[in-house]
């Protein structure tokens, strides 16, 4: 992914931890910016929430907030999306917001894989994007990042890497709208740590961006339901494409396997005399030692020395003195 730019925008990202928040002093400390905590799971609800929020906007800093997932299931992503918008609601929806709302995707508490992830991902962001009428953006960390197949990237991305080194590529993204750089800042009104931020671009840019997101149409139900109609195609080809990588790797690990017992059966019909055949192999010599009947210096098959023992067993061998 990108590098950050040139006199990049700074902001902050905070919940109930860092206390109480005087956001003047963030503004005059060079903020431009602040993502807040809004909700959690199907229930939980920042106690900040309402409180920073007003400070934000209060202060002149742009406003985001972000919701984290819990979800396990699609069903509880779609719940939990529909809690996410419901907070909001308490200082005016998501259309009220300066920037997108978030969702805060970045464990696996259900440990699934990451067909499922991608999944309760998809159904969060359309369940939000449904009720709210607004286009909701990903938190994600970079590893964590890798869960998400490519459809994903038509939102915008807010990855978390705390590093001087640049995110790297994704198969849904490779550039970053914001960067989580740092857990452990100090900002002027902040006791103690807190979450440090970049936007890809100045200021200027940054409220220029999002300065028409207020006054963007909700989809229409046409619109709505062909936009789920594209989604499912394109989730019916990525399912396509995994069942037959999967096949292929089945049908790969078959074919070493019978290339193992191929194997194993040329081997069978070209070995050493066996320490149960020496017996035999002994007697059919002795037959005619001048002329033997067998050569014991050529591998023979599996098979040929159980005749031989077979043999040997019935008395042909014998020889008279």
């Amino acid at each position: 992914m990108q590098n950050r730019s040139p006199n990049a925008a700074e902001g902050i990202d905070v919940s109930r931890y860092q206390g109480t928040i005087d956001w003047k002093r963030v503004r005059a400390d060079g903020k431009s910016f602040a993502f807040i905590k809004a909700s959690q799971g199907q229930r939980y609800v920042d106690p900040t929430f309402i409180t920073n929020a007003k400070g934000i906007k209060a202060a002149g800093l742009l406003l985001g907030a972000y919701h984290f997932v819990d979800a396990t299931s699609v069903n509880a992503a779609k719940a939990e999306a529909r809690h996410f918008a419901e907070v909001l609601d308490q200082v005016g929806g998501a259309k009220a917001l300066d920037l997108p709302a978030v969702m805060d995707y970045e464990n696996n508490p259900g440990k699934l894989n990451s067909a499922a992830i991608h999944e309760v991902a998809l159904a969060f962001l359309t369940e939000f994007e449904r009720v709210s009428g607004r286009k909701p953006m990903v938190y994600t960390g970079n590893a964590f990042a890798a869960h998400f197949k490519a459809l994903l990237g038509s939102y915008k991305l807010w990855i978390a890497r705390y590093s001087t080194r640049v995110p790297s590529d994704t198969t849904a993204w490779r550039r970053w709208d914001f960067w989580q750089y740092s857990d452990s800042g100090r900002v002027d009104g902040i006791q103690g740590p807190v979450d440090l931020n970049v936007y890809a671009g100045t200021e200027a840019e940054l409220r220029q961006a999002f300065a028409g997101e207020e006054g963007e149409e909700p989809m229409t139900a046409e619109e709505k339901a062909a936009f789920k109609a594209l989604q499912q195609q394109v989730t019916a080809l990525e399912n396509s494409r995994d069942v037959l990588k999967q096949t292929l790797n089945e049908q790969s690990a078959y074919i070493k396997k019978v290339d193992q017992r191929v194997a194993e059966l040329e081997a069978r019909q070209a070995m050493p005399v066996p320490a149960w055949a020496k017996e035999a192999m002994v007697a059919a010599v002795a037959v005619n030692p001048a002329s033997p009947i067998v050569d014991a210096k050529l591998p023979s098959s599996y098979d040929f020395y159980r005749l031989l023992v077979v043999l040997n067993r019935l008395g042909v061998f014998k020889t008279t003195k």
